[in-house]
């Protein structure tokens, strides 16, 4: 079966966001709990203050999966239900069907880390 993700509502005032870590390649079997991308996600149109407010975010997977196609790159900024990554349950299943539903994910809140795109950009 294939599965897709695509940027979920977060925050009720977002537009988009911005992938600031890859967690996995394409190829890859991914278990429960698996990392698959963190995002920032900038609420500085949306509100005046003096320092934008900017949010981190983890995606993370509720299921086992393969991930397939992946679209995103660090620094890559995608609005909001934009596909993101194709996942299917076995790692030679066909890609040119519908995708069947969204893969599960949860999304946690994280703080800025070295790792992230954000700031390393310079």
């Amino acid at each position: 079966m294939i599965y897709e993700l695509r940027l979920p509502l977060i925050i009720p005032q977002m537009t988009g966001a911005t992938v600031e870590c890859l967690y996995a390649a394409e190829g890859d079997a991914l278990k429960l709990g698996s990392k698959v991308l963190d995002l920032s996600i900038d609420l500085g149109t949306a509100f005046a203050q003096e320092c934008p407010p900017v949010s981190f975010y983890r995606l993370i997977l509720r299921e086992p999966v393969f991930l397939r196609q992946f679209t995103a790159q660090p620094g890559d900024y995608f609005e909001l239900n934009a596909a993101i990554a194709l996942f299917s349950t076995t790692a030679d299943e066909p890609l040119d069907q519908k995708p069947a539903r969204a893969v599960r994910v949860t999304t946690a809140g994280i703080i800025h880390h070295e790792g992230m795109w954000t700031g390393n950009n310079r």
